[in-house]
């Protein structure tokens, strides 16, 4: 299967990995900026048979890739998918899969249109402590969910900030919610219901002067099937990342999946008995290097089996869309003072454009 990477910044290694391991014929790599995609040659061993494109349209016009992985700023990541599925190719999405419910809910229909798979890049679902939390939800082991929290306590500081200008803009980016804590909020959703009836939250910015974002958001969250959730998402814990925790609560079932990205599995708690909490705990835990974790191999062999049996990808572009969907809520119920219902009809980050301007 052919595919190209658009994008050759701080992610695009996991996706580079992900189509080797996968056995995808590497046709193109594409960055603005040339050294990225040098770089990235060099220290991947890409053949020389890769062509490097500092322009994605020629590109997909030239290569005519099956698959394609976007992993550019994350403002631009809707208008690029737009042209890759007008292209008639499948789509790896990096997270948020737009910036906007607009966009989203294009991509969504032109893919339909076209026939092709979208698939919205939260690899964490494809943890293996995820997974097998998402197995007992399935069985009905909890019992009754009454309720889950996603903590994401981690540190940016100035250094990873002024690598990218568009980072912490609302134009390109938004804040810690929207960018470093959209995949664990991913996961509350998914495991405890994805009807949302309303949210209510607060957000501000702490600590950082030079982003217009956010750096702090706290969320209380109603489901429609009477559960509740609680969203905390910071990036100024000192001085790195402490945690990222999945917390969820029911009548016959409490977990815990924790580490530095719910890599492990720290509670395990079932009034059934079925199996040895400490054996699950050894069994389904991984030590990944950094934040992304090992999920990029796995969602990568879900999208290509998809695309190869025309099935939906594991994580769809709805799913997406619903990740976006809950930030946007957040934002909008902390910009009002007030809970919001859902679902939003249209939101976007430029929506908040201004307002922590002057509060640092």
């Amino acid at each position: 299967m052919r595919y190209a990477l658009i994008g050759c910044g701080r992610i695009s290694p996991n996706h580079i990995e992900a189509a080797k391991n996968n056995k995808l014929d590497i046709v193109a790599i594409c960055d603005i900026v040339t050294d990225n995609m040098e770089d990235k040659a060099i220290k991947h061993n890409l053949p020389g048979s890769v062509r490097q494109y500092t322009d994605y349209k020629e590109m997909l016009a030239i290569e005519r890739p099956e698959l394609v992985a976007v992993c550019t700023e994350s403002g631009k990541h809707a208008a690029i998918a737009l042209d890759c599925i007008d292209s008639g190719c499948n789509v790896i999405i990096e997270k948020p899969i737009a910036l906007s419910l607009k966009d989203a809910d294009e991509i969504i229909k032109k893919a339909n249109e076209k026939g092709v798979k979208v698939c919205a890049n939260h690899q964490n679902r494809f943890n293996k402590s995820i997974q097998k939390i998402r197995e007992a939800r399935d069985k009905r082991r909890f019992g009754k969910l009454m309720y889950g929290t996603a903590h994401i306590r981690w540190n940016r500081g100035w250094e990873y900030y002024s690598r990218a200008k568009w980072r912490g803009t609302w134009e390109q980016d938004g804040g810690a919610l929207m960018n470093q804590c959209i995949h664990n909020i991913d996961l509350l959703r998914w495991m405890m219901g994805w009807e949302v009836d309303e949210v209510f939250a607060y957000t501000d910015k702490l600590n950082h002067d030079y982003i217009e974002a956010e750096d702090l958001g706290i969320a209380v969250i109603k489901f429609k099937n009477g559960a509740y959730g609680i969203i905390e998402g910071t990036t100024d814990v000192y001085p790195r990342n402490l945690e990222e925790t999945l917390y969820m609560f029911g009548t016959k079932g409490t977990v815990k999946a924790g580490g530095s990205s719910v890599n492990l599995i720290e509670e395990w708690r079932f009034a059934d008995e079925l199996d040895d909490p400490e054996v699950i705990k050894k069994q389904f835990g991984e030590n990944p290097p950094n934040v992304y974790g090992f999920g990029h191999t796995p969602l990568y062999a879900d999208v290509i089996d998809a695309i190869n049996n025309d099935r939906q990808p594991y994580v769809t572009a709805e799913d997406g869309r619903r990740a976006l969907e809950m930030v946007l809520a957040i934002y909008k119920s902390a910009a009002e003072g007030k809970p919001v219902k859902l679902p939003l009809e249209d939101c976007s980050t430029l929506d908040f454009k201004g307002r922590f301007d002057g509060k640092i």
